[in-house]
């Protein structure tokens, strides 16, 4: 009988056995985010930031249908350079082993195996959420429903500017998701430092944002994640006026050749790298760059104070 449990990559497996902080990865970012062979080279950089600041990286990921949390270097390239890889939210991850798959994991399935693996803190660059005319397609990425049921910090750059922010904030309350920035009150656009819209709190240090984890799991009450909005630095974001003026290119492109449901996305990123000569591209590595290294910092505080994550079941 097929053995179709959670596979630890051997230096995962390794700092779970000395005690050292994890931090997830996603690897939708390889094969779906980035061009290549930039994928390859920006994923080593991810996991360098992350081993620079404390921490191991376990970069998640499918392969031959089996779930393995701490991708290797081979495993890493091989889902990079792959022609067709399939992008796995968690209702897939089943059916996809069931195939022996390759596969990438979205922010709701590296979440949801990073929780089940006893990980406490994830670094992606930005958020899934409520699509731009959500309310005739009822376009809504997993992410957020995900991250409702799933125990464990999320450092982000935001939602993807290309989605409807207010209405994502908005479902997060509805759902019980806590949103708090770092370091600041105002959510970030992704690509933008300042979104446009207010949020209730702010945590100021790594120590915080482990405080926020004990407190969760002493209080026994809430199950959610916490998307922490790290915003870019103001002279490192993408130029507002063209960022506005590229998005509104791109939503006008989307209507006139009629593209719809899972080929939004990629459609606008494609459409801002193009339309900002790479500019755009250059300020997605560094939100995800400056992401791992602050969530390695979180991880490092909660291992500080703890033995083991606090909150977590730590599979045998």
């Amino acid at each position: 009988m097929t053995d179709f449990s959670i596979r630890f990559g051997e230096h995962v497996a390794r700092a779970r056995r000395d005690g050292r902080p994890v931090v997830a990865l996603e690897s939708t970012i390889i094969s779906h985010g980035l061009p290549h062979p930039d994928n390859i080279r920006v994923a080593r950089e991810i996991e360098q930031a992350v081993r620079d600041n404390g921490a191991v990286p376990a970069t998640i990921g499918m392969i031959d249908g089996e779930v393995i949390v701490g991708l290797s270097d081979a495993q890493v390239e091989r889902l990079a350079s792959a022609q067709s890889v399939a992008k796995l939210s968690v209702r897939d991850l089943a059916i996809a082993a069931a195939r022996r798959a390759d596969g990438a994991t979205t922010v709701a399935a590296t979440s949801a195996i990073a929780a089940a693996a006893g990980i406490g803190v994830f670094a992606t660059g930005g958020l899934g959420g409520v699509h731009r005319e959500a309310n005739v397609t009822y376009d809504e990425s997993a992410d957020l429903t995900a991250l409702a049921r799933t125990p464990i910090v999320v450092v982000c750059a935001g939602v993807k500017s290309i989605l409807d922010v207010g209405a994502t904030l908005e479902r997060l309350e509805t759902l019980g998701v806590p949103v708090a920035g770092y370091r600041t009150r105002r959510f970030p656009g992704f690509f933008i430092t300042d979104g446009g819209f207010d949020i209730d709190w702010a945590l100021d240090s790594p120590e915080q944002v482990a405080d926020f984890i004990r407190a969760r799991a002493g209080q026994g009450v809430s199950e959610s994640a916490l998307v922490l909005a790290n915003p870019l630095p103001a002279d490192e974001q993408l130029d507002p006026g063209l960022h506005d003026r590229t998005l509104a290119t791109g939503l006008n492109l989307l209507a006139e050749q009629n593209i719809t449901g899972k080929a939004v996305t990629p459609f606008l990123l494609g459409h801002f790298h193009a339309s900002t000569e790479g500019r755009s591209l250059q300020v997605n590595i560094r939100i995800i760059l400056r992401n791992a290294a602050l969530a390695a910092k979180i991880a490092a505080a909660v291992d500080s104070g703890s033995a083991a994550p606090v909150g977590f079941a730590v599979p045998a």
